[in-house]
Order: structure tokens, then sequence, then C-alpha cells
């Protein structure tokens, strides 16, 4: 009998704002210096959040935020601070 996997999805986990907060600040904490990572963790959220909303809220096209935050994509540090506020969130600073 083949074993069947199913395909884990973080988005599917982050219901509250806090659990939105929290996995932002833990994925901040992790990125090192990956740009990437952090654009795709805002991805997961906006997934989590609901795509279309944030599309109209931060006033982009919901297919260019789609590929803004994936894995491969590049967004420039505006679409980042537009997605940020969007979703209620803030990025904080601290001593390395």
């Amino acid at each position: 009998m083949a074993e069947k996997f199913i395909r884990y999805d973080t988005a599917e986990y982050l219901k509250t704002d806090a659990d939105m907060a929290a996995y932002l600040d833990a994925c901040l904490q992790e990125a090192g210096d990956d740009p990437a990572f952090i654009a795709h963790a805002l991805g997961v959220i906006a997934r989590a959040r609901g795509m279309t909303q944030l599309a109209r809220d931060t006033g982009l096209a919901r297919e260019n935020l789609y590929k803004a935050l994936s894995a491969d994509g590049n967004p420039e540090f505006g679409t980042i601070l537009k997605v940020v506020k969007a979703l209620g969130l803030k990025l904080h600073a601290g001593p390395a």
C-alpha cells in the first residue's frame, strides 16, 4: 500500500492576528540576510488573511502580490511596507 502525503501549508495554521505577528517575528529572526524568506513569510500571512482583500487594501493587483510574495519574488521595499501595514502588522528592530 502506497503512503499518501498531504502538502503542509503554514497559512492554514495562522488563525489570529497574534499567530500572524508571532510567525512574522520568528521569520524575521530566522531569515538572516535572506530578503526572499521575509517576502515568502508575508505571502503566507497574506494567503491566511485573504489575498483579494490585501490587494484591495494595498491598491496592488492580486496577481502581482502572489508573484512578489512568493519564494522567488523580489518585491520593492515599498511593497513590503504596504503589505505589512495592510496586514495590520509592524516590523520591529532591535540590537543584533
